[in-house]
């Protein structure tokens, strides 16, 4: 047996596979959390959310910025798309590529001419919106289902930010949004998988050491 060839006692596969359930239960437990939260409760603390991230310094000093939109049960992102916009900086909105299985970046002017329902059902830029270099993009709000004190992130599955965030520039702010029920004692993690620079609640602000 060639040496690059897994033996039936290597460990590896186990522990891929219980890292991996490890994040599917996190991510059905959370997820059944943020559902069942009142839409008035969501709406008030994504306001919050919003207001705290859009009074950061690194936030004023952003000039093209990646965003997300809401899906689901998740916090309304669009107040921080409108600021932006307002100060005249760019808004780049993610399309999935299911070709790639990457992320293509649209610019957003207007949420209501320039989105609409993608990949299920997900809002995505229309075809028309000018297309982003991902070397443009000075701050982004990552999406996530849940993160931990130690700026551990965990998505929704799909691997696409995992693969869009070392495409980044070094320089680039990597903030997260989250619900406050979002954050938890610790996220299932590999040594490779990336972390955000700072979270923000409803409630707080967390800067994890490095």
């Amino acid at each position: 047996m060639s040496a690059m060839t897994l033996s039936s006692t290597d460990p590896a596969p186990a522990v891929s596979g219980r890292l991996r359930e490890a994040k599917r239960e996190l991510r059905a437990q959370v997820l059944s959390k943020r559902d069942g939260m009142p839409a008035q409760t969501r709406a008030a603390a994504s306001l919050a959310i919003a207001a705290a991230l859009t009074a950061r310094d690194d936030f004023a000093a952003a000039q093209t910025l990646l965003l997300t939109l809401p899906f689901g049960s998740e916090w309304d992102t669009r107040p921080i798309v409108v600021a932006a916009r307002a100060r005249g900086k760019t808004v780049a909105v993610p399309r999935v590529n299911v070709s790639t299985r990457m992320l293509d970046l649209g610019s957003v002017t207007d949420i209501e001419r320039d989105v609409a329902p993608g990949y299920h059902g997900i809002p995505e830029p229309r075809a028309h919106c000018v297309p982003i270099d991902v070397a443009a993009i000075d701050w982004i709000l990552v999406p996530g289902v849940a993160f931990d004190l130690a700026g551990r992130r965990l998505g929704y599955g799909g691997g696409y930010y995992d693969r869009l965030l070392p495409s980044l520039r070094p320089d680039a702010a990597r903030i997260a949004g989250a619900l406050e029920l979002q954050v938890v004692a610790q996220v299932p993690a590999a040594p490779h998988d990336l972390t955000v620079d700072v979270i923000v609640t409803e409630r707080r602000t967390i800067s994890p050491a490095r």
